[in-house]
């Protein structure tokens, strides 16, 4: 059996912000110009009108100040609020593996190794561009990798997901090295027309990579366990199977809003905060480490309520500065990349022998943590 280690992680991100600011501005257009339309119907009480959203909203319900994005011109345009992402020719790269080679490249980097020395690529997100051939087969063409590579999707749970895949390779020895990688375009899946969820997603993609402890050439973490758990629930939801694109394209499919994002935020928030607590706790304590030898907890990304709730349970108090960093005010929910972009930009200060916990949940239901130890 082998030791997995991690010994590198890469973040894109896009060059494209939405402010706080810019969206209710959008959004309140599109609502003011679909009530004038509806006027009639709502004078009648045939339907509702449109509540306005705010910047103090948004930050209230989640913590969010902004999102990067692949494209923000069509978010912004009240008659077409979807990003504008044209169709690519079967034989140019797709946007996936685009976004995905970035973050690849900064974590081979950070190890010290070439796409060559990789035999294993998982490519673990929530929304995939199409359903074959596999995103992790192009990715591997296009980095120059070897080996094989897989596409999987446990919605936000897809890079813990991922990881324990690819750790469990490692320790049975049928590959040396493998990059986890989560191209997150959830601003193609989100509906911008919905107040209640409007603000909540942003486009990234992060990349993971994992070897075997001898074969580490620097500093890295090991992988001390890795646990997962899926119970099904219907009040996460997405229909959608691909990409929204084109508005032309669009406009010859049913406007169905139960095709794109939803959730029943209130059930989600008394259901899942309970099972992801309960699961950290148990998981830790069945290879003895105990809530004090936690250092740090690098959370999913989904909401800055659930965030501080999750952590004083499994800290059992309310967790110090830095213990359980957030980085949504900045990226808001990038699904399953949110741990790992945490992890990525909070992980250096730690010192040999420190212990952390990195966890996603979300639809599903479905949670995945993973136990490591600086070096």
């Amino acid at each position: 059996m082998h030791q997995p280690v991690i010994s590198g992680t890469g973040v894109f991100t896009p060059t494209e912000i939405i402010s706080n600011a810019e969206l209710v501005e959008a959004f309140n257009a599109y609502a003011d110009k679909q009530n004038a339309a509806q006027a009639d119907a709502i004078a009648a009480g045939e339907t509702d009108a449109i509540g306005h959203s705010s910047e103090e909203f948004i930050v209230s319900a989640s913590g969010i100040h902004q999102r990067y994005v692949m494209d923000k011109s069509g978010v912004l345009d009240p008659d077409v609020m979807h990003p504008s992402l044209p169709e690519r020719a079967d034989d140019e790269m797709g946007i996936m593996t685009e976004m995905s080679v970035d973050a690849c490249k900064k974590a081979l980097a950070q190890s010290g190794r070439d796409a060559s020395e990789v035999d294993l690529i998982i490519c673990a997100a929530s929304n995939h561009e199409r359903a074959y051939p596999a995103i992790a087969i192009e990715i591997q063409q296009a980095l120059g990798a070897g080996g094989f590579g897989f596409d999987m999707n446990v919605a936000c749970s897809s890079a813990t997901f991922g990881i324990q895949a690819a750790a469990d390779m490692i320790r049975s020895g049928s590959v040396r090295r493998a990059l986890v990688v989560n191209p997150e375009i959830c601003s193609a899946h989100l509906e911008w027309r919905d107040r209640d969820c409007h603000f909540i997603f942003g486009d990234v993609a992060t990349a993971t990579l994992l070897e075997r402890k001898e074969d580490a050439q620097g500093d890295h973490f090991e992988i001390l366990s890795t646990r997962c758990l899926t119970q099904f629930s219907n009040n996460i939801r997405n229909n959608n199977g691909f990409l929204r694109r084109t508005r032309e394209a669009t406009n010859d499919l049913p406007d169905r809003r139960d095709m794109q994002f939803m959730q029943n935020g209130r059930k989600v928030f008394k259901e899942v905060l309970p099972i992801v607590s309960k699961h950290i706790l148990e998981h830790i304590a069945d290879i003895n480490v105990s809530q004090d030898d936690l250092k740090r907890l690098w959370l999913h990304q989904a909401n800055k309520s659930m965030n501080d709730f999750i952590g004083k349970k499994v800290l059992g108090r309310v967790p110090e500065d830095g213990e359980q960093p957030n980085i949504l005010q900045d990226y808001a929910n990038t699904s399953s990349a949110g741990s790992i972009i945490a992890f990525s930009k909070f992980s250096d200060d730690l010192a040999p022998g420190d212990t952390g916990v990195i966890c996603s949940f979300g639809a599903g239901y479905s949670v995945g943590s993973v136990v490591v130890r600086r070096a």
